[in-house]
């Protein structure tokens, strides 16, 4: 694959002590390339941490009581939308949990828009990293249940409430909440893999008109993405941090 600019930049910045990372690491995780060890996917997202980071940074310095500018009133409603939406599927307390969901929320929204920059493309288009939010998230969720309810009692609810069937329903739901993190990944990648590759195809046969279509297709499946991934992990953290009334 050829690299993008972002990539050889890293790359002959880096590329020396990451390729001497990995071959210290068991073989699966060595470079196929020891010249290039850092992927498109892994610089690109490198560069969404950096202009997230840049955001954080000029948004708090703007932030003002008396005279709030489109920034903090941008940022607020987020807050506000994600924290409404967590209260009404966890309930109480659940505001502790929406710097984790609002910070998802925009790295997947800003991984999944920026490939319609000209000489970048989304990391979300590769597989592995809609594993790694999704594998994030799943660690996430599952710490809080058993911080919330205690380790034997978390582990307790994969055996179902009839004792004797135990045996079958523990694997079972094991088996079902590990493939929240495959069916978390697959939506992701396989709407933007196929979204990036329609959209580069039109502009590639009609370099206008008919693409921006296309174009305005893209972005909205980028932004309902990234909020049904979120939207997902809060049903899920739901399920292990709810209190029972």
């Amino acid at each position: 694959m050829e690299q993008l600019w972002i990539t050889a930049l890293l790359n002959r910045a880096l590329g020396g002590p990451v390729n001497a990372i990995l071959q210290a690491l068991p073989p699966v995780f060595h470079p196929a390339d020891p010249s290039a060890p850092i992927s498109n996917a892994v610089a690109v997202e490198i560069m969404v941490i950096a202009i997230l980071l840049l955001i954080f940074l000029w948004v708090r310095s703007r932030l003002s009581v008396e005279n709030p500018g489109g920034s903090q009133h941008l940022a607020e409603a987020m807050d506000s939308f994600i924290t409404n939406q967590s209260g009404e599927i966890i309930g109480h307390h659940s505001e502790k949990f929406t710097p984790f969901l609002i910070s998802l929320t925009i790295f997947i929204l800003l991984m999944n828009l920026i490939g319609l920059i000209p000489t970048l493309e989304s990391p979300t288009m590769t597989a592995t990293v809609p594993l790694g939010c999704a594998v994030v998230a799943f660690i996430y969720y599952n710490l809080h249940g058993i911080k919330k309810q205690g380790p034997v009692k978390f582990l307790g609810h994969f055996a179902g409430p009839v004792w004797w069937m135990a045996w079958i329903i523990f694997p079972i739901e094991i088996i079902s909440a590990l493939a929240r993190v495959m069916s978390l990944t697959i939506r992701l990648y396989a709407n933007m893999f196929a979204g990036d590759m329609v959209t580069m195809a039109f502009f590639a046969l009609i370099p206008l008109g008919i693409p921006i279509i296309f174009l305005g297709l893209h972005v909205f499946v980028a932004f309902l993405q990234a909020y049904i991934f979120v939207l997902l992990t809060t049903i899920y953290l739901s399920g292990v941090v709810a209190e029972e009334h």
